[in-house]
């Protein structure tokens, strides 16, 4: 599984310190069905913790799965800033869903190569824009 990051997503995890480790761990427990929360469409809830934290007081992070596909971090907020994704934005976050995970091969490496996502890679410290 290749893991990507949106835009939004890849600023948020620079000021929340969040390392391609950590990303790629939270990702394939979601892939392996240990996530926190299933939304709908595609649409997981994984909690990530805070360097030197847990993952009670740490992040929550939406990503984007389906079995045999790529997994797409798309949206971060720390617990204390909000509980959850409100309404619409459960309702947006399915509408990407729906674009993302539909992406054919060729066609995803057309979105990364224009730098719309970012993969993540195993050995960096910094998210990878292809292209």
């Amino acid at each position: 599984m290749t893991v990507y990051l949106t835009k939004g997503f890849a600023r948020f995890a620079g000021k929340a310190a969040l390392d391609d480790s950590t990303l790629l761990v939270a990702a394939q427990a979601v892939a392996d069905g240990r996530f926190d929360a299933d939304l709908g469409g595609g649409v997981f809830k994984q909690r990530v913790a805070r360097a030197g934290g847990g993952k009670s007081g740490g992040y929550r992070t939406i990503v984007l799965f389906r079995v045999g596909g790529h997994g797409f971090f798309t949206h971060g907020f720390a617990k204390n800033d909000k509980a959850n994704v409100s309404a619409q934005e459960l309702k947006a976050l399915k509408r990407l869903a729906g674009e993302l995970l539909g992406l054919s091969e060729e066609q995803l490496a057309v979105v990364v190569q224009g730098r719309v996502l970012m993969e993540v890679v195993e050995d960096g410290d910094d998210k990878e824009e292809a292209g």
